[in-house]
Formats: C-alpha cells, sequence, structure tokens
C-alpha cells in the first residue's frame, strides 16, 4: 500500500500521547544530551506551512467498512475494542519493524502502529467506527525532533487524526491522548456490554476487565477470515507470483551458492523489493536439515547432490501470505532415491488436491494423502503394514511425517487460529476457503527404521489452493510439482541467467 501523501499538522496535539497505547515508551538514548531550550525554540520554526489536503481513501476502503458492518451485526449493542498493537524491543532500544495485529488490518487497512478501533453501540442500531490514532503536530512541536520513537526526523511522518479519518473512511478518528478518558468510561455497569481483542496491546488490556466475551470476538473475527473475497484471492495469487519469483532468484542462485543463508537472503530480497516482507521465517533447508520441520536457523551448508527444501511466501503490501514449499535437487538433479521419495510425497498431494471441495471434511485431504504415504512407506520396506500404521490407536506412519497436510491461509500464514475446532479443524471445506496442501517425508540421518540409502532425505511439496463452488483451484499451480518438471525449471532458470548448473 502506497504510503499517504505529505499530512498536515494536527492541531489537536500539543503533548505526547498518553502512555496507555504507546509500549514501550520513548526515552532520551543514553548518549544522547538534552537539546538546550534554544535549540528547542529554533527547530520550531521556519518551517513550509504542511498541505491542507486530505489524502485519498485507501484502495478497497469499501471492503473495509463492510466487514466492520458485518461485525457489528454479530454483536448488536456492544462495544468492540480492537487494537493493532505496538513496535516490539529487539534489543535495548532498537524494534523489530511493525507488523499490524491482522484483525485490526482487516477491519480498517491500517499499516500504523499504536491505533485502535472502537466500533461504539449506537442508539439507532448498529455503530459508530472510532479510530484513535497518533496524532500529526508537524514541526510546530520539539517532539518531532526529540521523540526518537514517534518524532517526524527520527521515523517519519504520522498519518494524524483528520487525515486517519479520511485515508480509512470512518465514522470518526480521534487523538490516542482520548483513549484512556475513554476506556475508563466503559468500566463499571457498561463493562458487561464490551468486548476486548485481547494480547494486542498490553496496556488496553489491563484498562478493561477480561471477560468470556472476550474470546468471542476474537473467534468471530477468525470465523469471518476463514472466507476470502474476490479481492482476497486476488491479493494471494499476487503474492504467490511475487513468491515464484523468489523462487528462481534461488534456483538462479544455487549455481554458486554455498551457504543457507545465502539461500535465505536471495528470496528475502525479493520479498522486500516486491512485498511488505517475508509472511514467515524463511526455511531454508539442504540436506539432513530439511528432515528438521522448521529449520530456520540456516546455519549449515549447500552441498551438491543434495537436497534444499525452500519452504517461503512474500507477504503482500496487503499483507496477505503465500505458503509455498518446493524441494530441489541441489546440482540440477534427482538422485534415484531422493526421486523415489519425492514421487511418493508428489502422489500424495495429488491425492490430498482430490479431497479438496465443498463438503469435503477440513481433514480429508490428510487422510488421503497419509493413506498414500503409508501404503508407500511399506512398499519401500520402511513399514511393516499400511493399514496397521494408519489405525488411530497407532499413526505410525507419523514417524517420518509429523504434521497434517493443510492450514488455512491469508493475511496470517496460519490463519483463523483463533475459528472454532468445529468450523475449521473438524469442520467442512466451504467455497472462499484457502489452504495449504503440503504433504512430507522426512528420514532422519539416526532413524534405524529407515533403510540407509534413505537417510538424511527430507521432502515437502506445498501449494494454496483455493476452494471453489465444484472443487479447487491451485492458486499455485504456475510452480512446477513433478519430479521432471523441476528439473526442467531449473534448467530453464539457468540457462536464462547465463550461467550452467552446478556440478
Amino acid at each position: 500500500m502506497a504510503h499517504p501523501p505529505t499530512t498536515p499538522t494536527d492541531a489537536a496535539r500539543s503533548e505526547p500521547a498518553e502512555p496507555v497505547t504507546s509500549e514501550p515508551q520513548a526515552k532520551p538514548a543514553t548518549h544522547d544530551t538534552a537539546p538546550p531550550p534554544a535549540l528547542l525554540d529554533f527547530m520550531v520554526r521556519q518551517w513550509k506551512p504542511a498541505s491542507t489536503r486530505l489524502p485519498p481513501k485507501i484502495r478497497h476502503a469499501d471492503a473495509f467498512a463492510a466487514r466492520r458492518r458485518v461485525l457489528s451485526k454479530l454483536f448488536p449493542g456492544e462495544t468492540l475494542v480492537v487494537p493493532t498493537g505496538h513496535e516490539k524491543v529487539r534489543a535495548n532500544d532498537t524494534y523489530h519493524r511493525f507488523r499490524p495485529g491482522t484483525d485490526f488490518y482487516y477491519l480498517t487497512g491500517n499499516l500504523e502502529p499504536d491505533c485502535v478501533l472502537l466500533m461504539v453501540p449506537e442508539a439507532g442500531g448498529g455503530h459508530r467506527d472510532v479510530l484513535f490514532v497518533e496524532p500529526n503536530p508537524g514541526k510546530t512541536d520539539s517532539t518531532f525532533f526529540t521523540d526518537r520513537n514517534k518524532g517526524e526526523l527520527w521515523v517519519g511522518p504520522r498519518l494524524g487524526v483528520p487525515q486517519s479519518q479520511a485515508r480509512f473512511d470512518v465514522h470518526e478518528a480521534r487523538p490516542l491522548s482520548e483513549l484512556p478518558r475513554t476506556l475508563a468510561g466503559l468500566k463499571g455497569p457498561a463493562t458487561r456490554a464490551v468486548r476486548v481483542l485481547r494480547g494486542m496491546s498490553p496496556a488496553v488490556d489491563s484498562a478493561l476487565e477480561e471477560t468470556p466475551r472476550d474470546k468471542e470476538l476474537a473467534t468471530a473475527l477468525s470465523e469471518m477470515r476463514l472466507i476470502k473475497d474476490a479481492q482476497e484471492v486476488r491479493e494471494l495469487s499476487a503474492a504467490i507470483a511475487s513468491t515464484k519469483r523468489g523462487f528462481e532468484d534461488v534456483i538462479a542462485g544455487l549455481r554458486t551458492a554455498r551457504h543457507e543463508r545465502e539461500v535465505e537472503g536471495i528470496f528475502n530480497l525479493r520479498a522486500r523489493v516486491e512485498g511488505n516482507d517475508i509472511g514467515y521465517n524463511t526455511i531454508a533447508a539442504a540436506g539432513e536439515h530439511a528432515c528438521i520441520l522448521h529449520w530456520v536457523k540456516n546455519e549449515g551448508d549447500v552441498r551438491p547432490g543434495t537436497l534444499l527444501l525452500l519452504d517461503a511466501g512474500v507477504e503482500a503490501h496487503t499483507l496477505y501470505t503465500a505458503d509455498i514449499t518446493r524441494t530441489l535437487p541441489v546440482s540440477g538433479r534427482f538422485s534415484r532415491e531422493q526421486r523415489q521419495i519425492y514421487e511418493l510425497v508428489h502422489a500424495a498431494q495429488a491425492a490430498a488436491f482430490e479431497q479438496v471441495r465443498p463438503g469435503r471434511d477440513f481433514l480429508d485431504p490428510n487422510r488421503a494423502a497419509m493413506k498414500v504415504l503409508a501404503e508407500g512407506l511399506e512398499r519401500l520396506g520402511i513399514l511393516d503394514d499400511a493399514a496397521k500404521a494408519l489405525a488411530d490407536q497407532n499413526q505410525f506412519y507419523k514417524r517420518y511425517s509429523l504434521h497434517n497436510v493443510s492450514h488455512m491461509l491469508g493475511l496470517d500464514v496460519h490463519d483463523c487460529a483463533q475459528a472454532r475446532a468445529e468450523t475449521y479443524k473438524f469442520g467442512q471445506l466451504k467455497p472462499g476457503m484457502v489452504l495449504t496442501v503440503e504433504p512430507g517425508l522426512y528420514f532422519q540421518t539416526d532413524d534405524l527404521t529407515v533403510p540407509t540409502r534413505f537417510r538424511g532425505i527430507g521432502v515437502r511439496i506445498e501449494d494454496d489452493v483455493l476452494v471453489t463452488p465444484r472443487g479447487m483451484r491451485n492458486l499455485s499451480a504456475d510452480f512446477p510439482s513433478e519430479a521432471s518438471d523441476v528439473e526442467a525449471w531449473m534448467a530453464k532458470v539457468w540457462k536464462s541467467r547465463g550461467k550452467r548448473s552446478r556440478a
């Protein structure tokens, strides 16, 4: 999402915001010296007046508003409090790059930290949307150069109060300094009609008593997000397309890469150039590290003749993320043993795809994939009896395939996590759901139940699919997945970028 135009001075602020939404608080750095009064006076003078022009609405403002109206109907007569969260300390006085709270963004489209959305019930029904934001004092307040956390010269300008109302198309915007008083007014008898999205802002959490109703708000938001609209699918498709370019960057880099960190860096560059960031920590697992499901240390060597399991996704500027895995032969060709395992995993994924359709249980793709894997493991002599291994009381196949094959995907890589089990894990697939299909096999180097020739091989194949009214659409079908197609893909990338493959 594009940054808003230069914002005008916001006369509503003359003092820094109350601490209720500014965590952690800005402090003078220990290595700084305090500015003398003369400097303070000098710094606030002779600046060009800021524009008074209000910014345009964000793209798809109507979609964000429609979501607020759906949420409003779910909780008539109740006040809803949805914070976005705050920057988090990385080390001492440096912070991680801020990423908005998913539910707050889903309802507003606002990317700024510290903000809070209040949906206040109106007498005639419905809710009034009130967005609390950091004011923009322009350069009339010394905080623009003294506040390391929020000052314009330190971190860039904030949008401001009237600008936020216009930009995010809400009924009203207010400065964050008013939030403590507003929250205090919700205490007492009024608390019985308040729901808070917990875990995003410690100060907001502590301002209002927690009740079981809060969990219901989080659940409702997750269940709203289970069904993606057409625009969300387009955003996911764009993230997937960008992710493919990142994978091709990695393939090109395998000509010379000697370390997993190189692979991580190559992919992450694409994520930052084309998107907001990576959607999750990139897994660049080479050799036996591919047998560790969430290997994100990326501290190993990339060796010819081994496999690289790359599990990565670009998070778009709209915060929708891809989640793709391909297992690549570092030298461009699978060995006989590698191909055997790869083709078994690929067959399991194909069986899972057949079960992705409306009305099927969410777990049906997993059941189909595990049956194929277990029967394949029996043929390889790793399992004695596939039927016995598949029995619920045994599940022996999980020694080699630890995870189920699907999770929801969207604004979070593991999306809709607060949805009820009966609508998600034990529910049925519905048109508009987007999920991953990602079977895998992982043979540890010290597993004596596995023939020596297979030990250290880890394979996962993951695609992102949309449930349609009649079946499914593979949003990442443009990624080659059959073993021979993967080899041809790598050769094509190497040829197009002018270098030979590694020996």
